[in-house]
Order: C-alpha cells, then sequence, then structure tokens
C-alpha cells in the first residue's frame, strides 16, 4: 500500500513514519512518496528517516520528488501537511495582525485568516489533482487551518477527504489520566470546530464522570486545561475546553502576552527549524539525533505564551504528550483499509450532526471509521454560548473560501471583519492590505 505525504520535507514528518515502522500487519503501508517544493529539506528528512529504518527489515520503502502528480500516481493514501508559505509566512501573519492589536495565531482570528486564504487555492489545485490522478485514494489532512482546508478540499474530493488533528485526542487522554478512567472503555462527547471545541462528557459504562471531575477542585487544577482556564470557569462551562479556546475566552491577556514576546510562536519555529535544516545540510550530522533534540525542545515549548498569560509556568512533563497526529492518522489508515472499526474525533462534512449548520459544514466530532470512512456520531445540541462562537466562525470560514474562489478583496475583508476577535472593520481593511503587500500568494485578491 502506497502513502504519499505532501509537505514531505515537513519537521514533523518523521512522526508519521515512526508510526509506520510499528506496523507490522497485512496491508501496512509499505511505500512511502515524500512531496515537497523544497528538495534540500526532502534530503534532510530522508536522511532522519532512513536512520528511523536502520535495523527494521521490513521497513517502507521511502522515495522523494518534487513532481506533483508522480508524487501522487498510485496512492493509496494521501497526507496533506503543506504549508503555503512556510514558515516566513507564518512569522509575518503574527507581526501584522499584533501590529494591529489582534491576535495573528495561525488557525485563529487574523493570522488564521490569513493563511487560510493563502492555502485555500493550493489545497484545492491539490485535490483537484488527486481527484484526476488517484480518484480511489483517501486524503487525510493535517494542513491549517484544518477544519477550513477540509471543507476547501471537500468540494472536490466529498468525503474521501477527512481532517485530523491531535488536540482533541490529547485532551480526552488528560481527563481520562486525570479521572482514572480506561482510555479503552471511555466515551469522549466532544463537539465543535477544529481548534474551537468542547469535551462536554466522558462516559465510562454508561455513567458520564466528567462532573466529579468538574466538583474537584484539585484534580481539576492539576491537568494542562484545568491550569490554563482555571477550575472556576471550567465549572462555569460545565465542559472542558480546547485548548485553543483560551484565544477567545482571554483574548486581551492573550495578545499582551504575544505582544510582549521576544518572539511570536511562529518567528520561533521559523528559526528553530532553520537551524535544523541548517545543520542537516552538514555532511556527518546525526540527523535523527538533531531531529529529536529539536522535537523536544519544540513540544516544550508550545503555547508558551498562553501559560505565560495565565501564569500557570511550564508544561508538567505528563502533559507534554500530544494526541499524537501520527496515530490518529495510522488509526485512520488502518479502519479504511482493512476495515478495522474503530471511533477517532476527526473533521467531517456535518451532515445532519449539528443543525446549526447545513450538510456539508466540517465540524470536528467522534465520527465511527470503516471501510466506508468516517461518518460522523449523533451529538447532543450544542449550549447557546458555543452556538455564537461556533456559528460565527464557521461563518468566516465560508467568506475565506468564498474569497478564494472569486479573488474578491471585499469578501476578504468581510471575513476578517466578522470574526470575533477582529474588532473593526478598520482593522480588517488594514489587515488585509498588509497581508496582501506581505505575501506574494496572495496577489490573488484583486482590488
Amino acid at each position: 500500500m502506497k502513502l504519499t505525504i505532501l509537505g514531505g520535507g515537513g519537521f514533523r514528518v518523521p512522526l508519521v513514519y515512526g508510526a509506520l515502522l510499528g506496523d507490522h500487519a497485512e496491508g501496512r503501508v509499505t511505500r512511502v512518496t515524500l512531496h515537497d517544493l523544497d528538495a534540500g529539506r526532502l534530503s534532510a528528512v530522508a536522511r532522519v528517516l532512513a536512520d528511523q529504518a536502520e535495523g527494521v527489515p521490513d521497513a517502507p520503502e521511502v522515495t522523494a520528488t518534487t513532481d506533483l502528480d508522480e508524487a501522487l500516481r498510485g496512492a493509496d493514501f494521501v497526507f496533506s501537511a503543506i504549508r503555503v508559505g512556510g514558515l516566513e509566512g507564518r512569522a509575518a501573519d503574527e507581526r501584522i495582525a499584533l501590529a494591529e492589536g489582534v491576535l495573528g495565531q495561525e488557525t485563529v482570528g487574523a493570522g488564521g485568516i490569513a493563511y487560510g486564504l493563502r492555502t485555500v487555492p493550493v489545497a484545492t489545485r491539490v485535490a483537484r489533482r488527486v481527484a484526476a490522478l488517484a480518484p480511489d485514494a483517501w486524503v487525510i489532512n493535517f494542513t491549517n487551518p484544518a477544519g477550513l482546508v477540509t471543507e476547501a478540499m471537500s468540494r472536490v474530493l466529498g468525503d474521501r477527504v477527512v481532517g485530523i488533528c491531535d488536540s482533541p485526542v490529547g485532551l480526552g487522554r488528560r481527563v481520562v489520566r486525570i479521572l482514572g478512567a480506561d482510555p479503552d472503555e471511555a466515551w469522549i462527547d466532544y463537539v465543535g470546530l477544529n481548534h474551537l471545541g468542547w469535551l462536554r462528557g466522558l462516559r465510562v459504562g454508561g455513567r458520564d464522570e466528567l462532573p466529579r471531575l468538574l466538583a474537584d477542585e484539585e484534580a481539576l487544577g492539576s491537568f494542562e486545561e484545568g491550569r490554563l482556564f482555571g477550575p472556576e470557569w471550567l465549572r462555569s462551562l460545565g465542559a472542558i475546553p480546547n485548548e485553543y479556546l483560551h484565544y477567545y475566552y482571554f483574548n486581551r491577556e492573550a495578545v499582551h502576552a504575544y505582544r510582549t514576546a521576544e518572539r511570536t510562536r511562529g518567528a520561533y519555529l521559523r528559526d528553530q527549524q532553520g537551524a535544523f535544516y541548517e545543520e542537516m545540510g552538514k555532511p556527518g550530522t546525526p540527523a535523527l539525533a538533531a531531529w529529536r533534540r529539536t522535537l523536544a525542545d519544540r513540544e516544550a515549548t508550545y503555547m508558551a505564551a498562553n501559560r505565560e498569560a495565565a501564569g500557570v509556568g511550564e508544561h508538567d512533563e505528563e502533559d507534554l504528550e500530544s494526541g499524537g497526529y501520527e496515530k490518529v492518522a495510522l488509526a485512520l489508515m488502518r479502519a479504511v483499509a482493512r476495515d478495522e472499526r474503530t471511533t477517532l474525533i476527526l473533521n467531517v462534512r456535518n451532515g445532519t450532526t449539528l443543525s446549526v449548520l447545513d450538510a456539508d459544514a466540517v465540524i470536528e466530532v467522534p465520527c465511527l471509521v470503516d471501510a466506508n470512512g468516517a461518518r460522523p456520531v449523533a451529538v447532543a445540541p450544542l449550549p447557546y454560548h458555543a452556538v455564537g462562537l461556533v456559528t460565527a466562525v464557521k461563518a468566516v470560514e465560508r467568506e475565506v473560501l468564498a474569497a478564494a474562489e472569486s479573488g474578491s478583496r471585499e469578501t476578504a475583508v468581510k471575513a476578517f471583519a466578522l470574526h470575533p476577535l477582529v474588532d473593526s472593520v478598520a482593522v480588517a481593511r488594514r489587515l488585509v492590505e498588509g497581508y496582501a503587500a506581505e505575501h506574494p500568494g496572495l496577489a490573488y485578491l484583486r482590488r
């Protein structure tokens, strides 16, 4: 079975390959094709993968190419993790937004809109090439903003594209651990959009154990989300929000922390990963060791500005493990390829799951997965406070899609202006002007 990874020179690709190395069952991935526009990054990642495969007799064969059509032909699964504009683009997204006093995070607020406007046209072209060259392939999208990009690709590929994110899985694992439950027996009631969802219950043996956690002050403040949001706010919500909701609930504090930080997250990653790829360009560099060292530092500094804004200090070691997007991707591939039925929290088309959204809206919910793909399970209605955020952000996503399709700068301004974290139409206009001047990938927006 062939897996094609778009963005194959990306820093996190070795996580995916590492997961594949542990899969020895019949029907596993035997060929991996890396595609990237940057041949140097492809070479660096291929070296890391070669080190990972050393001593593994049945390691999947790895090839690399800068030709998209060559990469897609014969693919059974396509893993999309592209970054249009690179980390330099992400750093610029943050800088331009913060200069206007609004959030520039890559998936939330102004930064997420700018990244979406750059990425949607490229992701749509990729989807069309998949449809033409590998029509039976399943696309697993991790490209951010994951929900928005998945919805754009679904307009071409329908239900054969599924978005994944490790945030809900990581949140679920932390809550399961605090409650002392068996992960294999726990049902996580989670619903929302990508990076905009809430864990509303955790059922074990038919009983919801979340109220027990919400009533325990010490336990509630002992894990990442409890420290980030504070026990009092979690009890007020009656739910555990995805960590990215910190940007909404504590927006002023988050913006202040980002504006006063030595570097934004994007600038940090640009510099850190730039140093890694430069080091990998030197002959004799121990590839896997260099990658692991860089990864450990990256994970330890994740959402550092938010923790500073909340006054909670560094991550606890037990909270550093993410949901493992590579594990989610592998579980999804196994379920589809081998009909190994499972339940995963994924980004899929809504259908009739949430009545406040139309059928084509991509949402993030538990899904039943088998050889026929991923189908969202029925969930209870959202409370009004969540309805407000979900529908407002989905409206913004639709304006981004419309702007990407039409090239209308006016529609792009509307997308920014409607976002809950952009507080002025005048600011929205300046943001569009600033981003269009900075990013060649936004040249399609007509004046």
